[in-house]
């Protein structure tokens, strides 16, 4: 969002900070010596049928053309994450549970996962997040987000040659234009107002999640996921109540949008 027109902070929105500003630092924190560090799950709960915030469902923008996003623009439910590529715990959620909720809930039409680079490791998260955003512009930010969250992508850091691999392994066409579009004024737009949107809702950590108007902070275990967007997607066929009688014709009518 741009700082021209800020989120009214009603009551919802202020719980949720209070989740996500608290819990998710539990989440990410750095690890101690002699513990496992980034690579563990994030030690904090996330109750699926805690409390569901209406306000926070107009976080979602279901535009069809947003190419860091995956599920169709008008799936029941939409995930919304807000991350960091030099996180160890948002690599462990893209490698281990993600590609289970594309599979299970994006590809049927249910789910829609929008992306939010929210970059707070320094420098070279900022820059890798813009490179995300640029690497989109040319249709690959999905293949950018898995070659940088690939196993021990992260411990090779996200300095300027390795960014450049790193979009010549997503298959980025056109490497002059995203070298100059990762390090232009849009880029820097674009990453900014995901920073603003996240830090509104009190996100202090990653990973942050939305799910329908849920807030939902850290590297849950997959079934924290599972079930939220089970009871989201149950409540969203309620709210609509019963269908009205369709056409009898023969047409279909086309979605709003289609998973990639």
């Amino acid at each position: 969002m741009s700082r021209s027109k800020p989120i009214v902070v009603v009551s919802g929105v202020a719980v949720a900070a209070v989740l996500l500003g608290v819990v998710s630092y539990t989440a990410t924190k750095p690890a101690s010596p002699g513990t496992a560090g980034s690579s563990s799950v994030a030690e904090v709960s996330a109750d699926p049928s805690a409390g569901v915030y209406a306000e926070l469902e107009a976080y979602a923008r279901r535009d069809a053309s947003d190419e860091l996003a995956l599920g169709r623009a008008d799936a029941p439910v939409v995930l919304i994450e807000y991350a960091d590529f030099k996180c160890g715990y948002c690599g462990k959620f893209a490698r281990d549970t993600e590609p289970v909720l594309i599979e299970k809930y994006v590809e049927e039409g249910t789910l829609r996962i929008e992306w939010r680079n929210f970059p707070i490791f320094g420098e070279e998260s900022e820059a890798v997040a813009r490179a995300s955003w640029a690497a989109g512009q040319q249709g690959r930010f999905w293949e950018f987000h898995k070659a940088a969250y690939a196993e021990g992508a992260k411990e090779k850091g996200f300095g300027k040659d390795r960014i450049a691999a790193l979009a010549k392994e997503a298959g980025v066409p056109d490497a002059a234009r995203f070298a100059k579009d990762s390090e232009g004024a849009a880029a820097r737009a674009a990453v900014s107002a995901d920073q603003e949107q996240g830090y509104s809702l009190g996100a202090t950590s990653t990973p942050s999640f939305l799910i329908n108007g849920r807030p939902i902070a850290g590297a849950q275990p997959l079934e924290t996921f599972t079930e939220t967007i089970e009871a989201a997607a149950k409540a969203a066929k309620a709210s609509k109540g019963p269908k009205t009688a369709e056409p009898t014709d023969g047409a279909t009518k086309p979605g709003s949008g289609s998973a990639r």
